[in-house]
């Protein structure tokens, strides 16, 4: 507890103004941080190359492990607010679990903020003083990464995110990834900061850390300018329909008629069809049953019957009902139903039907919303997920454990595309192991709707501009609600629909599967930030031990 509690003393008057400033600046760092990420438009953006100034002028001269994390949550928990409110959906028919995990995060997410500042507080330990503020970045990424690689993660505040709408900006990514930007913009907010604050005490190395901040940016830039200048599309192409039906998401799981909602998807199916499209993309859980269960066969067969008739492919988001027969040879993670005496997994999947073939693939969802679809945790301490249930499905997905690639056949085109399911695309290194695979299109099939007309489905559109970058690949959104649309290989918007409208898009979409640098080796900059901060942390460590044990 000794932590978390201090002595209470009473502030002078100077101390009260200090401390008034101090929390001043903390939500200036907060603000620009949040008003940084979309929909603000992109001048906006240019605030994560600054915006960090107040925060470090506040925490370089907090002296405990306390106040720089009490400094720190409340940057963080200002930034978090004014970007994740939507989390909450806010709407009428909204489940009461989602308003609650909304408030939750807005309160937890900050936490993991302190990872960095506490790493920091350690490294003025180790080295300098003067010097430590230079190994945020290291430390920042190192967060970054961690927050990603467990079942809790929700990494949607990652500050390359922040730059998805600067094109120019973004193009390093095809090497560094959005992990690697974040990195970029906390050094260069620390070379502001060191140069302001040299500058104010004249010192001749203000000059030198503002030079390297421009030296910084203008290679940056530059990079980003010769790639979109130089850039060619592959002459590969697919001709997509991508099919937004804006459905109710509360009206659609209240069991209203599946026929209607199939006539619904394939009426507006057929626009993109009679422009030539060889593959029709519908959004996440399309028809909010498991068609495959042995319960739906007339509906499988309806759509068998359009699909064989007008000779085209489907890709579509679904629910997944798989049964294990053998009870001594089942999945780890697979559930038990005592009723009926039989072990079951359930997926949110994407499906691929094919004119020419009875078998359909899928792909199961792993990478699950924390709380929304599963309990994080719950495969090893399975107690987890019994201890909350709720009304929107809690804990009813398994993870999905395979990479599966798609294949389309139209004419002389081979496509590979590879499936993602909702904030599944917001992980840059989850998706190099479908590039390894082959893949040559990335399609996101989500729901955003459920945000509402939020900044939700316009910061999860925008991202993707990312993973567009990172791999060379055209990203594909299919959306319920919105937004959907079609990002190319430079992470630019070519087409997208508005919010809440039903809409069709049909388009040519370009095949890629070269690699990039960082498809090939997307741990680098994780990996090297991870061990100086581990190497950090165990320094510190050693010499806490000598000091407590006189050794």
């Amino acid at each position: 507890m000794k932590f978390f509690t201090r002595v209470k003393t009473k502030l002078t008057p100077d101390e009260l103004k200090s401390r008034k400033k101090d929390r001043l600046l903390l939500l200036l760092s907060g603000v620009l941080f949040g008003c940084s990420f979309s929909p603000f438009p992109v001048p906006f953006q240019l605030l994560l190359l600054f915006g960090l100034i107040p925060y470090l002028f506040v925490i370089e001269k907090k002296k405990s492990l306390l106040d720089i994390n009490r400094s720190t949550y409340l940057f963080a928990f200002t930034f978090s607010l004014i970007t994740l409110y939507w989390v909450g959906s806010w709407q009428k028919n909204a489940d009461p679990f989602l308003m609650i995990s909304g408030v939750l995060l807005a309160f937890v997410n900050p936490v993991f903020f302190l990872i960095p500042s506490t790493l920091y507080f350690y490294s003025r330990k180790v080295v300098s003083e003067k010097l430590a503020i230079y190994l945020l970045p290291v430390f920042w990424v190192t967060y970054e990464y961690i927050y990603m690689a467990t079942e809790a993660a929700f990494p949607w505040l990652t500050l390359g995110n922040g730059l998805a709408k600067f094109t120019v900006l973004i193009q390093l990514a095809d090497i560094i990834g959005a992990v690697g930007l974040s990195l970029l913009i906390v050094l260069i907010n620390v070379l502001f900061y060191k140069a302001y604050k040299f500058y104010y005490i004249n010192k001749p190395s203000a000059y030198l850390n503002f030079f390297g901040a421009l030296f910084i940016i203008s290679l940056w830039a530059g990079y980003g300018f010769s790639k979109i200048t130089n850039y060619k599309p592959a002459d590969k192409t697919l001709k997509i329909g991508i099919v937004q039906p804006d459905l109710d998401p509360w009206d659609k799981w209240s069991g209203s008629n599946l026929f209607a909602t199939l006539n619904l998807y394939t009426t507006l199916s057929e626009q993109a069809v009679n422009k030539n499209a060889k593959l029709i993309l519908w959004p996440e859980t399309a028809l909010p049953v498991y068609l495959l269960s042995g319960n739906y066969t007339s509906v499988v067969d309806s759509i068998y019957s359009y699909i064989h008739r007008r000779n085209i492919f489907l890709l579509t988001g679904m629910p997944h009902f798989v049964l294990h027969p053998d009870k001594n040879n089942h999945p780890a993670d697979a559930k038990y139903s005592k009723g009926s005496d039989y072990y079951y997994s359930t997926y949110n999947a994407v499906m691929l039907f094919s004119p020419f073939s009875s078998d359909i693939p899928f792909y199961g969802k792993a990478r699950l919303v924390p709380f929304g679809e599963r309990v994080p945790f719950a495969s090893s301490i399975p107690f987890l997920a019994d201890l909350v249930k709720w009304g929107v499905g809690i804990s009813g997905w398994n993870i999905g454990r395979d990479t599966t690639i798609f294949t389309v056949s139209a004419g002389n085109t081979t496509a590979k595309i590879s499936g993602l399911v909702c904030y599944e695309s917001i992980f840059p290194y989850f998706l190099d192991r479908f590039a390894k695979k082959g893949a040559e299109l990335f399609v996101v099939v989500t729901n955003d709707s459920w945000y509402g007309n939020s900044s939700g489905p316009r910061q999860h559109f925008d991202f993707s501009s990312l993973r567009a970058v990172e791999y060379r690949r055209s990203v594909v959104h299919v959306a319920n609600g919105g937004i959907s649309g079609i990002i190319d290989p430079l992470g630019k918007p070519v087409v997208k629909s508005k919010m809440f409208e039903q809409s069709v898009i049909t388009e040519d979409v370009t095949l890629n599967s070269d690699m990039t640098i960082f498809a090939k080796h997307p741990m680098a900059i994780p990996i090297l930030c991870g061990a100086f901060s581990v190497w950090i942390a165990g320094m510190y460590l050693l010499m806490y031990l000598k000091r407590k044990f006189n050794l």
